[in-house]
């Protein structure tokens, strides 16, 4: 079964960016390396077990592989974590997986957010990644309302094969990526 956001980025993307950045060798042109989905489950550290159970039942309905469990590397008093302890989860998606989370998040996510704008286009982080908070799995038609026992918020990261934040920002603007419309960042900037 062949993706649809893949073949368009190799139909109608490439060709973009090409022409966009002047490239001529096809190895130079954006592409996605992997989607990381992590979550910690920070203020449930008194059940963490469970936490950590919901974390990985979770991550595995949102994307469809299932996640490694994450333990804390060192003891850090102020939070109360020993080194070894269960902190949270983390799936890495590769390929076809990525793809299909990605036109899922697209195109079904993001649209039913409540009052959803767009994202911010200053979540790049100097070398042609993507990273963003999500506050709540609930947002995710995979997650039953019902079903949810502990809110959980999933840090977000798409890393690209480039390294230039302008490279990746057309790369996501042409698959479609929801960003916020360039009136509504201006508007909030001069409100700021």
């Amino acid at each position: 079964m062949k993706n649809e956001l893949k073949e368009r980025y190799n139909k109608e993307v490439v060709p973009k960016l090409k022409e966009q950045f002047g490239l001529k060798n096809p190895n130079e042109v954006p592409n996605l390396e992997k989607i990381v989905l992590s979550t910690h489950i920070g203020h449930y550290m008194n059940d963490r077990k469970a936490a950590v159970e919901d974390a990985v039942s979770d991550l595995s309905k949102i994307t469809g592989q299932k996640p490694s469990v994450v333990h804390a590397r060192k003891s850090v008093a102020n939070f109360k974590v020993r080194e070894g302890e269960l902190v949270g989860a983390r799936v890495t998606l590769r390929a076809e997986r990525m793809w299909e989370f990605l036109d899922r998040f697209i195109n079904i996510t993001a649209p039913n957010v409540r009052d959803f704008r767009g994202f911010p286009f200053k979540s790049f982080d100097g070398r042609g990644n993507y990273a963003m908070g999500i506050n709540d799995q609930s947002i995710f038609p995979e997650i039953e309302l019902d079903q949810v026992k502990r809110t959980l918020g999933f840090d977000l990261i798409i890393v690209t094969t480039t390294n230039s934040d302008e490279q990746a920002k057309a790369l996501l603007d042409h698959l479609g990526y929801p960003f916020r419309k360039p009136a509504e960042r201006n508007e909030q900037a001069a409100a700021a």
